[in-house]
């Protein structure tokens, strides 16, 4: 198992006194409970800094695919545009539905064996996939592979966060998060620049020896600040299914991811399928920027969280506006700025959805014993969602007929969903500040 860091003794009676009512009270036979979380501090920060390496990792390898997409449109002629979205959407779905097992052997002291076999079957699938030259080779290399790398790392290295923040939790976890729109933003740029000059293999390739690169950081620096929880084993949490506004959130994220990154997966073929792009300017960069608008989504709403307290209310605000944007997205036909701006702004706005998840989780968590099967099991059913998104909205896009309407149908699906997901996180929010009214 991991061996913690050193942690500080508790004072007074041999106990520490938690910042806040949800903070960490796990005790291990034959020490001190230990201290609260540091909230700052160098060893906190090197924390932020390897698990952003890791979000760019796993999450921006995700966020990349919308360039993977186009191409494998053009070089798959047997392949539909559902076929294709579905390598995607394993990579995605196992990214978060790996929590589901991650999580418990994370809280059981397994946080470095993770972190290395995940890194590993990341890098080793990206070479593996720069081989590949059929769908089901793609699907196995692309998809599975890293996608199972994904998520044997992804929650664990969330979960890390809330054992050294408190007060800041939010906003770490959202720079955390940034790691997955910088990904997003410098990759498909990577591949779209060399593809055309050595080939869509090396390329990959390329894109593979930066992951090797990024991946020492967390390798050398990353470990755990308390000992495995006292209760080991158990991949769900019964009692949450016992908890209204934890079950609430549940779902509502349900919706939500399976609707939220169907814009990009599908916004660099919209640009192209409406010839938007001007002489110069490749319909990739579209994920750029949506990527780019999502960097401000990781740093604004926790922010926001942190002054408020309330990251469950922050995450229902941003899922409100991906769904006023998804709605804006059907009036959009041949406007290039008004596309870019949509690229832009539904990505800052998706990004505050992703990035208060993690931070919205651990404040509906009172026990931080059980941070990582909770994380878990939201991160499962999130990547339920993932998976069958995209596919289902592949479908649509291909059989709705002609040109105007298939695009209506694949927009009003992503809207709809959203706006479902809206009332379910607002519902999460009422349920947890009648609960606060009643502590009063």
């Amino acid at each position: 198992m991991d061996k913690p860091v050193q942690l500080g003794s508790a004072t007074g009676s041999g106990t520490s006194t938690p910042s806040e009512p949800n903070e960490a009270r796990i005790s291990a036979p034959g020490t001190d409970v230990p201290a609260p979380p540091p909230d700052g501090g160098l060893n906190a920060w090197v924390q932020v800094m390897g698990s952003w390496c890791v979000l760019f990792c796993t999450f921006g390898v995700v966020n990349t695919f919308g360039v993977y997409q186009t191409y494998y449109e053009h070089t798959l002629a047997t392949s539909s545009s559902s076929d294709i979205s579905w390598v995607g959407s394993i990579q995605g779905g196992l990214l978060l539905c790996g929590s589901l097992v991650s999580g418990p052997l994370f809280d059981a002291g397994y946080f470095r064996h993770l972190l290395y076999s995940g890194l590993f079957l990341i890098i080793f699938g990206q070479f593996i996939t720069s081989l590949c030259t059929q769908f089901w080779q793609i699907v196995l290399a692309q998809g599975i592979c890293i996608g199972l790398g994904c998520g044997a790392v992804f929650g664990p290295c969330t979960a890390v966060i809330a054992q050294y923040f408190s007060r800041r939790r939010a906003l770490a976890s959202g720079l955390v998060s940034m790691g997955s729109p910088i990904a997003g933003i410098v990759l498909p740029i990577v591949f779209s620049d060399l593809q055309p000059k050595v080939g869509a293999p090396w390329a990959t390739r390329v894109i593979a020896f930066i992951l090797l690169g990024i991946s020492v950081i967390p390798l050398a620096f990353l470990r755990t600040r308390l000992p495995p929880a006292g209760h080991h084993g158990a991949l769900i949490d019964t009692s949450a299914f016992r908890d209204a506004p934890f079950m609430t959130f549940t779902v509502g994220g349900l919706f939500a991811y399976t609707a939220l990154y169907i814009p990009f997966f599908y916004i660099e073929l919209f640009t192209i399928d409406h010839r938007l792009a001007p002489d110069g300017f490749s319909a990739s960069y579209m994920v750029t920027l949506m990527n780019a608008g999502s960097v401000l989504g990781r740093i604004i709403p926790p922010y926001i969280s942190d002054k408020t307290r309330q990251p469950a209310l922050v995450m229902a605000a941003s899922t409100l506006a991906s769904c006023a944007l998804a709605f804006a997205w059907l009036g959009i036909r041949d406007s290039f700025a008004a596309t870019t701006t949509f690229a832009v702004l539904y990505g800052a706005v998706s990004g505050g959805v992703v990035g208060m998840q993690s931070a919205a989780t651990f404040s509906l968590t009172r026990d931080m014993g059980r941070v990582g099967t909770r994380l878990g099991m939201v991160c499962f059913v999130a990547g339920a969602a993932l998976l069958i998104g995209a596919p289902i909205a592949g479908v649509i896009l291909g059989g709705s007929g002609g040109h105007p309407p298939r695009w209506n149908g694949l927009i009003g699906f992503s809207a709809d969903l959203l706006l479902v997901a809206t009332a379910l996180l607002f519902a999460t929010v009422w349920f947890v500040l009648k609960a606060e009214r009643g502590r009063k």
